[in-house]
């Protein structure tokens, strides 16, 4: 999945970057209001972290902007305004879930956990495909009962291809999910990883579970 956050506090920036890599997210930031406008209309973010006091822009401007251009990106309000009013507008002009600092880290991820899985109309934590399971609380993964361990890149590849399973999924809206501006372009990098992906995932079982369709992308499941 990939975030962006829009924070101009560069430490906080920088921590929320840090921890949310860790956990195997793709991340683009910024600190400033216009920039992280740009962002948001020019790449396709699973989820928004946008503080409001911000320098160029206001996060309630950003904001106000981004719907206004038909833009449904979930968005996460994080910010020192604690007022029931300021919360309120927020809400109005489209964020779908209020954070105030401080905050717990935990609680920011599964806040995002469950935003992106409204998005993709995926109410519990665990996706199913056939006998595969991926947890996505604990990013865990399962095969048949089986533990399968997956590096940080082959988990982003397979949550998205999780999310969308049975619908075909081509290479450029993968890549615009599992990486983000600090992976360099390569041709062959997107499928060397989902050869990997694909030999830990299906070698051993008679039904095999990613599919590609030649020049159209890859399909996780039977294809609707």
């Amino acid at each position: 999945m990939r975030v962006l956050i829009v924070e101009d506090y560069a430490v906080l920036r920088d921590s929320l970057a840090k921890g949310l890599r860790d956990l195997r997210y793709a991340v683009d930031t910024t600190g400033e209001g216009r920039e992280g406008l740009w962002y948001a209309e020019n790449h396709p973010y699973d989820a928004i972290v946008l503080d409001l006091m911000l320098p160029g822009m206001s996060g309630l401007d950003l904001l106000r902007k981004l719907r206004a251009t038909g833009n449904t990106t979930p968005v996460l309000v994080l910010t020192a305004r604690d007022a029931v009013a300021d919360r309120v507008s927020g809400l109005d002009l489209g964020a779908d879930d209020y954070m105030v600092k401080p905050f717990a880290f935990d609680e920011l991820v599964a806040r995002l956990r469950a935003l992106v899985r409204r998005r993709y109309a995926h109410v519990e934590a665990i996706i199913r495909v056939v006998d595969l399971e991926i947890d996505t609380r604990a990013r865990r993964v399962r095969r048949a009962g089986q533990v399968v361990a997956l590096s940080a890149r082959e988990y982003a590849l397979l949550e998205y291809l999780a999310h969308r399973a049975g619908h075909i999924v081509s290479r450029t809206e993968l890549w615009d999910h599992a990486y983000d501006e600090a992976a360099e372009p390569n041709s062959n990098v997107l499928d060397v990883h989902i050869s990997h992906l694909r030999r830990k995932i299906d070698d051993g079982h008679a039904e095999k579970l990613i599919h590609t369709r030649r020049g159209q992308g890859y399909v996780l499941g039977e294809h609707a």
